[in-house]
């Protein structure tokens, strides 16, 4: 099936009736006929199957078909008499939903699934019934896309049967894709449906069906989905696009004659390598005029070079930059950094001497397989390495696309009980459009949406646990959890061992995942006095003032003068010291690294000699960095009365970016006890940085 429209005429959302190119168009009715009529020998496949199994044999040679057969006289048994709302009889439409994932390349298993997709949800067969006569794989499919009752769930019914998919998908990804072909044909036959109702299936395809068929790569689906919706909710630019693929299709296309001379360069250079013109569907030509403007008939597609190798692909590009004009903004290289959905081409575009300039895509068959396929191309993904290996039962399967954003969707799931918070937050989720992978320190990885900060990554690592997180270390520098991530960023998660710890409230506005909002929320309102207390923390400084004293045991050569110790450098034994004389005959004394002494020096003030009493006690101020969290200041005033040292005066400043600074004025029994405390308050969780001020 091919991912693009080959002209307006041909297209299937312009002209359903027509048959499409290089295939013989299927009659619908006329299978439906053969499907009442049933088979006329029990030695081949029924007539209204035969375009399936052709389809599929084109993919799978030695395929056995006796599965498919066995399948489809279950389905038109149990569907006889049953007919669709455009009068074909039912089974027409598992038929044409298998003929769609044969055509994609489906093994065997999937296609028979498909087959009996409907038959649990429209007939008498039950699912113990699908077990015993097609294994359990078959009947973990077929339960996975069947819909939940709605007089169960009410209008729940929906979501309730999204999550139910989702779940199985994460499983086995089979289940969507039959659950996207069934989408396909369902629009496709949506016309006799009444105007509202198509819009409402319209709508829920645009926000969860048509992004799913983008992140499982299944671009053959997702195009012509997209196509379908257009014309149902855009009607008049639907039009307007139609007219004007329509006038180009009068016109001279320049793409044949641009992928001749592709041919000849490819073909000097000794390239094997096969040249299409690959025609943009609708709501491609529709972005690309509304980007563009006025659009010239080179717009109108692009080419496609398809090669055996990879390294071919980088020989194809390195042929087109010298033979044509390169527009280098238009290169990139998805062989080397992959899409998250499995998709890998190089895409360039050149200008040709006439003014042209066209797109072109570089990718090796294979490649290619996988861009209109997607996780359809891959089989049976579950299949152990060697036939006699039997697969563990009650072992989770390995999700066979890049990890992130599955695995991501089935975590937070599980914390949207809601079916409403569920669909919204499903529906967001799925319009991130692209995909990022940040490294642990342990070595893993994490896959997240872009534009995710460090409370996105803390609760995708931590779940639950990420409630304490106090702080992270990004690339090996310590930053706000606020600060998003980019792709290739290495981070580190800073927990707090205190277990009431909790999120605050600003994280809301930092956090972009569902799994991240919902478990942020669910805190907050589980915690409420919490919540209120530690917004209102960040309104003003605290300060906690004591008993304030002077020089401490500094001694000016100046009799009856007062002595201070500074408080810019607060010094202390035995740290070398200078004085100054100051308004009121105070004499202030610095440390010698301050800079304060040379402003002093440099405005004339007189110098006074200072020394260090004998006793050991003295005065300091300390600058604690943290990271916001509550109980810190009652745990850092704890750490410092176990090390015996009295609190002068304490000042907390206002969080910025989850960020907060302590000024302690301390008086100490003994100077040298100055590097254990500092130790102490640096081990306090939430802590990164003491420092003398």
């Amino acid at each position: 099936m091919s991912a693009e429209a080959t002209n307006p005429e041909a297209h299937p959302e312009a002209r359903p009736e027509l048959r499409r190119r290089g295939r013989t168009r299927l009659d619908l009715r006329r299978l439906g006929r053969a499907a009442l009529l049933g088979p006329t020998s029990r030695d081949r496949l029924p007539d209204a199957i035969g375009h399936v199994a052709e389809a599929h044999r084109a993919h799978h040679p030695d395929a056995d078909l006796s599965l498919l057969r066995r399948a489809y006289l279950l389905a038109e048994t149990s569907h006889r008499g049953q007919m669709r709302k455009s009068g074909e009889p039912y089974i027409t439409h598992p038929l044409a939903v298998t003929l769609i994932l044969a055509e994609l390349g489906a093994e065997t298993t999937t296609l028979t699934a498909s087959l009996l997709h409907d038959t649990v949800e429209d007939t008498e067969v039950t699912l113990d019934q699908v077990r015993a006569e097609f294994g359990d794989e078959v009947c973990f499919i077929v339960d996975g896309v069947t819909k939940v009752e709605k007089i169960d769930y009410g209008a729940a019914a929906e979501p309730e049967t999204f999550r139910k998919m989702l779940v199985a998908t994460g499983n086995d990804v089979r289940v969507m894709s039959i659950k996207l072909a069934d989408r396909l044909h369902n629009m496709r036959t949506l016309g006799v449906m009444r105007p509202e109702k198509q819009a409402r299936i319209a709508k829920v395809t645009r926000d969860v069906l048509i992004p799913l068929a983008e992140r499982l790569g299944v671009q053959a689906l997702k195009t012509e989905l997209e196509d379908l919706v257009f014309a149902i909710l855009h009607p008049e630019e639907y039009e307007s696009t139609r007219a004007l693929i329509a006038a180009h299709a009068g016109e001279r296309d320049p793409l044949p004659g641009i992928a001749d001379s592709v041919r000849a360069v490819l073909r000097d250079a000794g390239i094997a390598a096969e040249v299409q013109v690959r025609p943009r569907h609708f709501v491609s030509v529709h972005r690309i005029a509304r980007t563009r403007g006025e659009l010239r008939g080179s717009d109108f597609g692009r080419i496609l070079v398809l090669v055996g190798e990879n390294a071919d692909c980088y020989g194809v590009l390195g042929e087109l930059h010298t033979c044509f004009t390169p527009v280098v903004s238009e290169f990139k290289d998805f062989i080397a950094t992959p899409k998250f959905n499995l998709y890998q081409s190089l895409h360039t575009a050149v200008a040709t001497p006439e003014g042209y300039v066209a797109e072109v895509i570089v990718r090796t068959r294979q490649m290619h397989r996988v861009a209109e396929a997607g996780v359809v191309a891959l089989g049976n993904p579950y299949a152990t390495a060697t036939p006699d290996a039997a697969a563990d039962p009650d072992e989770e399967r390995v999700d066979p696309t890049r990890p992130g954003w599955l695995s991501r969707l089935l975590d937070w799931q599980q914390s949207a009980p809601d079916p409403d918070t569920f669909w919204s937050v499903l529906r967001a989720e799925l319009a991130q459009d692209r995909e990022i992978t940040v490294f642990r320190a342990d070595g893993g990885t994490l896959g997240l949406p872009a534009g995710a900060s460090c409370i996105d990554a803390a609760y995708a690592q931590h779940g639950e646990a990420a409630h304490g997180c106090i702080g992270a270390r990004v690339n090996g520098r310590l930053t706000s959890l606020s600060s998003p991530l980019s792709d290739g960023d290495t981070v580190q998660l800073l927990l707090a061992q205190d277990a009431s710890s909790g999120p605050a409230a600003e994280w809301l506005d930092h956090a972009r995942t569902p799994a991240a909002r919902i478990a942020i929320s669910s805190w907050l309102e589980s915690h409420p006095d919490r919540a209120m207390s530690t917004t209102s923390a960040a309104r003003a400084p605290l300060s906690v003032i004591g008993a304030r004293g002077g020089g401490g045991n500094a001694v000016a050569d100046l009799p009856d003068a007062t002595v201070r110790l500074a408080g810019c450098c607060t010094p202390v034994p035995p740290d070398a010291v200078a004085g100054f004389l100051v308004r009121g005959g105070a004499v202030t004394v610095h440390r010698i690294q301050c800079a304060a002494v040379a402003q002093m020096r440099a405005v004339g003030r007189t110098s006074v000699a200072v020394h260090w009493r004998a006793t050991a006690d003295c005065r300091v101020t300390l600058l604690a960095e943290s990271f916001g969290r509550p109980h810190l200041l009652a745990d850092l005033t704890e750490a410092i009365a176990r090390e015996g040292v009295e609190v002068v005066s304490a000042t907390v400043e206002p969080p910025v970016e989850q960020r907060v600074r302590h000024s302690y004025t301390l008086q100490l029994p003994d100077a040298a006890g100055l590097p254990a405390l500092m130790r102490a308050m640096r081990d306090v969780p939430g802590v990164y940085d003491v420092r003398r001020a």
